[in-house]
């Protein structure tokens, strides 16, 4: 064993000693893109590093003890947004519309399912995309694969193409852009529970569930009404709500930049993102990204495949967190309809059997991406409703809980994925097909799967 591992066998909540946040330069680094010029790369950096934070130490530890809440079933967490972000979709109506999609989904788990809800968004900072292959042919050209606007852009030209290291200080702006719009729409009461009407998208007033979206939102107007006839004064906390910022901590140059010790608290803080994740592809206990997240103090998201084995789960588990911190751990599984009853019991029974407190979400929308004959990504709605209702059968049958979901999802009229109330087919791709990387689940489609998800867990918890 390492030096590097022996120490993160015996870390705390402050963190290994010797860590860096360049420590994961001596480890395995895959996904990165190629950068021709190192030392441009080096001075942007540079002025990363000098840059303000985009988030603060004190949100990421409130985050940290909202999910050992969640561990032990007094919360929900609810993750959602852009697939991949875009600079070109760094909008008011954009990022408004998201807003409202992710306040109505939790204002109906809030309801169904009868306890807090975690508010967790993958925006402000998803600008990066692993790639099955760092590169892309066509018609006997063949150039660096598009790995999201913080490395190159989606246009196939060697210029668009070429990684360039200043696409970091332009995604750090869209991000300090997109978190300041987000504080102030909070905090000016957008996310106000006696208006909810502020939240309505202009396109969905046909949709199948805006009647019993209405309905629930008239029966939480009523009981608030109740609560504060009862008190004789406005609830003012009902005036507004907490939002945290999440993406894949998978471009380390932009990670290690952006990773700060802050006065009056020990440790490191990634103070790029409230809540940074380990993908399927980079979840290697002894490649860079582990090596990078066993250092920071933030909550860690592990995303969890059906090639993931046992061995090398628990190895994982045991060097980002050996102290069994609550709050530290949220695994995400992500196995597709057609594998998860076989593929997810022997990590759960392994998993509860060390009895480390974990928060489990399921991602149903990795798993079930498919790619059509005419070329088109997308996914069907049925898989994805029917991974997340056999993660609630077989979390039940293993004695864990599933605590969250994980979705890609817009407030956009996209036409991305397949079924839903209306029916989208193949023919209807085409009309609205926006995403640059993975398709979407659009506001109909949302809500319908968080209606489900209500029904479901609401039954299994009777």
């Amino acid at each position: 064993m390492s030096e590097s591992r022996q120490e993160a066998s015996t870390g705390s909540v402050t963190g290994p000693v010797s860590w860096r946040p360049e420590s994961w330069q001596t480890h395995p680094a895959i996904q990165q893109p190629h950068y021709a010029d190192l030392d441009e790369l080096d001075l942007v950096r540079q002025e990363l590093s000098s840059l303000p934070p985009l988030v603060t130490s004190w949100e990421i530890l409130q985050l940290k003890q909202l999910i050992a809440e969640a561990q032990q079933g007094k919360r929900f967490l609810l993750q959602g947004g852009d697939c991949a972000e875009s600079f070109a979709d760094c909008s008011s109506e954009r990022i408004s519309n998201r807003l409202k999609v992710i306040l109505q989904m939790s204002l109906v788990l809030v309801h169904g399912l009868q306890q807090p809800v975690i508010r967790l968004g993958r925006f402000a900072g998803q600008y990066a995309k692993p790639r099955s292959t760092p590169m892309e042919s066509r018609n006997g050209v063949e150039l660096p694969s598009y790995r999201g606007d913080l490395v190159n852009a989606p246009e196939f030209t060697p210029l668009s193409r070429r990684p360039d290291p200043n696409r970091m200080l332009r995604g750090h702006a869209r991000s300090a852009l997109t978190m300041n719009f987000v504080r102030a729409l909070v905090d000016g009461g957008f996310a106000d529970l006696h208006h909810p009407e502020y939240w309505d998208l202009k396109w969905v007033d046909a949709s199948a569930h805006a009647a019993d979206y209405r309905r629930i939102v008239a029966d939480i107007a009523e009981a608030v009404q109740f609560m504060e006839t009862l008190i004789g004064e406005p609830i003012t906390s009902f005036s507004r709500v907490d939002f945290y910022t999440s993406h894949e901590a998978l471009l380390l140059h932009y990670e290690q930049a952006l990773t700060r010790q802050v006065p009056r608290q020990p440790g490191w803080f990634n103070l790029s993102t409230h809540f940074p994740w380990i993908g399927m592809r980079t979840a290697d206990p002894d490649g860079a990204h582990v090596e990078y997240c066993r250092g920071i103090r933030n909550p860690i998201g592990i995303k969890v495949g059906p090639s993931m084995p046992i061995e090398r789960l628990l190895r994982i588990l045991e060097i980002l967190n050996p102290d069994d911190e609550p709050g530290r751990i949220v695994l995400i599984h992500r196995m597709g309809m057609s594998k998860i009853a076989e593929a997810l019991p022997p990590l759960l029974e392994a998993v509860r059997a060390t009895g480390r407190r974990i928060l489990w979400c399921c991602d149903p929308m990795h798993g079930n991406t498919e790619t059509l004959a005419n070329g088109i990504k997308t996914r069907r709605f049925a898989n994805i409703v029917g991974e997340l209702e056999q993660s609630v059968d077989l979390h039940a049958a293993a004695g864990t809980h599933l605590g969250g979901v994980h979705l890609e999802l817009t407030g956009e009229d996209v036409t991305e994925c397949m079924g839903g109330a209306r029916g989208l087919g193949e023919a209807d791709l085409s009309r609205a097909y926006r995403s640059t990387v993975d398709p979407r689940l659009n506001y109909e489609q949302s809500i319908e799967l968080t209606l489900r998800i209500v029904q479901k867990l609401g039954r299994s918890r009777k």
